[in-house]
């Protein structure tokens, strides 16, 4: 089972940019694809963005343009995410081989 710790996340105005980061305990090239979902209150959890171990990415509709995912050749995995909006404010979170991390809180609000 893989361990995953996210960091990143913190309160930022409307229109402001936060980096995530995604460290694992095993390489990405052993796990496959890694993905970012979000779940907001009362909400159900989501997928925002995956990528590949071969740098493939997936982006949902509502953060196209705004969020990029990338890592780097060892075992981190990063969301850029731009233009912050009141809507992306949730708790995110990192996946991968069926494990979970504890999760990031992002508040966007003035």
């Amino acid at each position: 089972q893989v361990q995953l710790v996210e960091s990143g996340g913190g309160l930022v105005q409307p229109g402001g940019s936060l980096r995530l980061s995604c460290v694992a305990s095993q390489s990405i090239f052993s796990m496959g694809a890694v993905g970012w979902y979000r779940q907001a209150p009362g909400k159900e959890r989501e997928l925002v963005a995956r990528i590949t171990y071969r740098g493939s990415t997936y982006y949902a509709d509502s953060v196209t343009g705004r969020f990029m995912i990338s890592r780097n050749n060892a075992n981190t995995i990063y969301l850029q995410m731009n233009s912050l909006k009141p809507e992306d404010t949730a708790v995110y979170y990192c996946n991968a081989k069926d494990s979970w991390g504890q999760g990031t809180q992002v508040t966007v609000s003035s």
